[in-house]
């Protein structure tokens, strides 16, 4: 049986110090562990990002928290996301287990990611939404 990640990675708006409304329940109820990158590319949709994974993708920087995997704090980022049960399919994001890295090794950690085709959205060069 799989082991269920305790780690989430953020990439955009729920970065510490985000915009996002959660960024700040995030920051509270989670612990940041630092930052961290994924291999894939990131596009800009509509003043968010949206990551898309690939394995031979440059680095994507995001930050990396530790999590309650069976709290309230992941179904609220579910339904931010709007990929939790009640939203209509086909989900903008979804939420999957990937690979990444930090200044300490690779970890799996829970990601949202985008769903839909981003063909004519801008790539974000450099992988780095605030940078």
């Amino acid at each position: 049986m799989a082991t269920v990640p305790t780690r989430l990675f953020v990439y955009g708006t729920l970065r510490k110090g985000g915009s996002a409304p959660l960024a700040e329940r995030l920051a509270q109820e989670a612990r940041w562990l630092g930052r961290a990158a994924a291999r894939g590319a990131l596009y800009r949709i509509d003043g968010y990002p949206g990551f898309v994974p690939d394995a031979n993708g440059g680095p994507v920087t995001g930050d990396l928290f530790e999590i309650d995997p069976d709290g309230a704090l992941l179904a609220a980022l579910d339904d931010y996301e709007e990929c939790a049960p009640p939203w209509p399919e086909p989900h903008e994001y979804r939420r999957m287990v990937i690979e990444v890295e930090t200044e300490h090794g690779r970890s799996a950690a829970w990601t949202y990611v985008y769903a839909w085709p981003v063909e004519g959205r801008e790539r974000i060069a450099g992988g780095d939404f605030l940078g």
